[in-house]
């Protein structure tokens, strides 16, 4: 008899997967039980970082992940910090992206559900590795790449509470001027 394959819902996978939340009305992400397993971890962490010891959390949040690469937030704060403490573009960019990128998989897995409600405590970490992915791109001068990726956040949570639509028009302008109000009127006389 052929064995039978474990469901990735069943909360022991060593991926992030996505399940219906409690309301059954939307999708959220789960970790994988490593990443569980270490939320006392992180809180040492961000304490660490409000006590300005970014060198400390730095190095606390390289040991988690290597202990599991599936810890969102931890790709997050070290994008944050990259930022942060040192103005390193590309190395925020990979942790950002790299986040971004574990909440992608498990909503590939599922055919892409929706709405994904960026407000919920199991996804807030996704939508900011993802913000970040695309300020850095954006920064970085890969706009189509950026636009790319804030698309799809609006994509997982359409009511856009975290007001990503704004962000379209002012990565595709660059914050040059839209309109010229004084074209519209024509030359006065």
């Amino acid at each position: 008899m052929a064995k039978r394959r474990r469901s990735s819902r069943s909360g022991n996978s060593r991926r992030t997967t996505v399940r219906r939340d409690a309301s059954g009305h939307g999708w959220i992400l789960v970790p994988p039980k490593s990443v569980r397993e270490r939320s006392e971890d992180l809180d040492e962490v961000r304490t660490m970082i409000e006590e300005g010891e970014p060198d400390i959390a730095i190095d606390e949040l390289r040991w988690l992940l290597e202990g599991s690469s599936e810890m969102i937030e931890a790709h997050f704060l070290l994008g944050k910090l990259a930022v942060e403490v040192d103005n390193d573009l590309p190395l925020a960019r990979g942790h950002f992206g790299f986040g971004y990128q574990i909440g992608m998989k498990a909503l590939r897995a599922e055919k892409s559900p929706q709405p994904v409600p960026a407000l919920h405590p199991a996804n807030r970490t996704f939508f900011d590795a993802g913000r970040g992915l695309a300020w850095t791109l954006d920064a970085l001068g890969k706009k189509e790449m950026a636009l790319e990726v804030v698309e799809h956040l609006l994509y997982c949570d359409p009511n856009d509470p975290l007001n990503l639509g704004t962000w379209i028009d002012e990565i595709k302008t660059a914050g040059q001027q839209i309109v010229d109000v004084g074209s519209l009127f024509g030359p006065t006389s």
